[in-house]
């Protein structure tokens, strides 16, 4: 419940408070007094957007501030938000000269998006344009749900669906980058056939290098050693046969001293490894032998690592081997994304079982609300002077499941005997509409638990006895919820629990807007002022006691 709405600084409006009581409030007063501005304030401190442009005094900053009787349960959402909770909690809106806002719950900051989830379960604020929301199916949809009641059902839905619907995300996503990994397993594939038809060996290069440089010299490498060999022990001057000679010669003199004897030993031993190295070089020349094929089985392999090295910039084998280990993971890595959507799948399988399931449960609630939902519309639209209008819920079934179900509605409508159903958008006047929107909010307000509900000329397009009749269907609406209404018209100001009049204050040196709850005389002047104008005559001032009932 609204119980006090304090404006300052906004529009034409220096400082207004307006004290709201349970049951009707009505407010009315003349054109262009600013009886709807009143409701652009409320709108910001329900979230809406602010302008600078709406400052009553540009040096000084704009406050909104509305107090409300907010129910326990409502405890769950302050927690939820780390806002202290009260009973009797105070939203606030300011606004500065610079165009900053800033928005409070109890005094904590809080953003637009948290004030409007907790306004707009507080106040439905129905203003002269929004009966366009009746031609909102989602707003249709929500008219049946509650209904037929089942909003814990719906909201459990929802969330499964929600869930649902990541998975599906998450599996498309997976799908796409297995059909990436399945182009890039082929291409690793290739490359890995590569590796694997090369059967690299730890530092095989350095060896084959060597090799290829041996073999590719041999005929050098043969007449070098050769020589070498010859030099040492087989020509007629040979080293060797020289160096015995000497040991001969130290031979005479060894047993003189131990000290020439190891020179001797020494010597020797020179000889001895002069002989073995020439043995060496003679077997080695031996063996070398020119291979034109081993040349080339060589040269082909170092070029099958040389291309390689270049075709994935490395510069040796084990840099090689690792690229190779890399892609031998990353393959069986891929084995584990198959697994995931294999999963997944499952998952999403039972997932909308269970959805299609809770859908079918929620579509059978739905339609069994509904043909007593059209009976008691074109009831009141019948007592509104509308007898051949009708209203139909058009259901049917979705191809696939949304976050509402399986079930999609639209709401149907005719004015006149004979006509033909259509969208409601396509066939309502501006008064059907009014009439149409009350007798469906009458409905529902109940079910939709809205604590106070606002309605900004809702008689538009009417006049007398229906004007009359929706005045009783608001007075009736009163008994459950706050209702505040601006209405240009006598017929339902009469049934205000609390009348209030908006007017222009000329005093001062800028005209501003004023409020005040009127009196029981004030308000059979107010109403008689109503039916013939200002100042009233006494046949209207008698028919104004006469339909105030006094």
């Amino acid at each position: 419940m609204l119980k006090k709405l304090l404006i300052r600084n906004y529009t034409i409006i220096q400082k207004v408070e307006i004290e709201f009581s349970q049951g009707l409030n009505i407010i009315t007063g003349e054109t262009g007094a600013g009886k709807s501005i009143l409701l652009g304030a409320l709108g910001l401190i329900m979230g809406k957007r602010a302008d600078t442009k709406s400052l009553f005094d540009a040096d000084n900053k704009c406050i909104i501030e509305g107090t409300f009787s907010v129910p326990q349960r409502y405890q769950h959402f302050f927690t939820e938000h780390d806002i202290d909770f009260d009973k009797e909690t105070i939203i606030r809106r300011e606004i500065t000269p610079s165009g900053k806002s800033r928005a409070f719950i109890n005094d904590t900051p809080t953003n637009l998006s948290t004030l409007k989830k907790l306004t707009g379960s507080l106040v439905d604020l129905h203003q002269q344009f929004d009966t366009l929301d009746i031609h909102n199916v989602s707003f249709q949809l929500n008219i049946i749900d509650a209904l037929a009641g089942h909003k814990d059902l719906v909201l459990e839905y929802r969330k499964e669906f929600s869930s649902y619907s990541k998975n599906r995300k998450q599996l498309a996503q997976l799908i796409h980058e297995s059909n990436e990994a399945a182009k890039e397993m082929d291409f690793l594939n290739f490359q890995l056939n590569e590796f694997n038809e090369a059967a690299l060996v730890e530092n095989e290069d350095i060896v084959a290098e060597k090799e290829l440089k041996t073999l590719s010299n041999a005929e050098e490498i043969k007449r070098i050693l050769g020589a070498v060999h010859q030099q040492l022990t087989e020509n007629e001057n040979a080293v060797v046969p020289q160096l015995q000679n000497l040991s001969y010669t130290l031979a005479d003199i060894d047993s003189f001293s131990n000290q020439i004897s190891t020179l001797k030993t020494r010597f020797d031993g020179l000889i001895l490894e002069l002989e073995e190295l020439s043995n060496d070089m003679e077997g080695l020349g031996d063996e070398i032998e020119y291979d034109p094929e081993k040349i080339q089985e060589i040269r082909d392999r170092l070029d099958i690592i040389y291309r390689l090295q270049n075709k994935h910039q490395t510069a040796t084998i084990t840099e090689l081997l690792n690229i190779q280990h890399d892609m031998e993971s990353r393959l069986d890595s891929f084995g584990d994304l198959s697994e995931k959507i294999q999963s997944l799948e499952q998952i999403i399988q039972q997932q909308k079982q269970t959805l299609t399931q809770k859908a079918k449960t929620i579509s059978k609630k739905r339609k069994s609300v509904i043909p007593s939902f059209e009976k008691q519309t074109q009831k009141s639209l019948s007592l509104l002077s509308m007898p051949h209008a009708q209203l139909k819920v058009g259901v049917q079934a979705l191809e696939e499941l949304d976050s509402n179900g399986m079930d999609q509605i639209e709401f149907l409508f005719c004015a006149n005997k004979g006509g033909k159903l259509e969208s409601i958008k396509d066939v309502a006047s501006g008064g059907e509409l009014s009439r149409l929107t009350l007798c469906i909010k009458s409905q529902v307000a109940g079910a939709l638990d809205l604590p106070t509900m606002i309605f900004d000329e809702i008689d538009t397009g009417v006049s007398g006895d229906v004007a009359l009749k929706m005045g009783n269907i608001l007075k009736n609406l009163a008994r459950g919820h706050q209702i505040i209404t601006i209405t240009h018209t006598p017929q339902i100001a009469i049934q205000a629990d609390t009348h209030y009049f908006v007017f222009k204050d000329h005093r001062g040196h800028k005209t501003t807007t004023s409020v005040k709850q009127l009196s029981k005389d004030d308000k059979i002047k107010e109403i008689a002022i109503m039916l013939s104008g200002s100042p009233p005559t006494d046949n209207a001032l008698n028919n104004a006691k006469e339909l105030l009932k006094i």
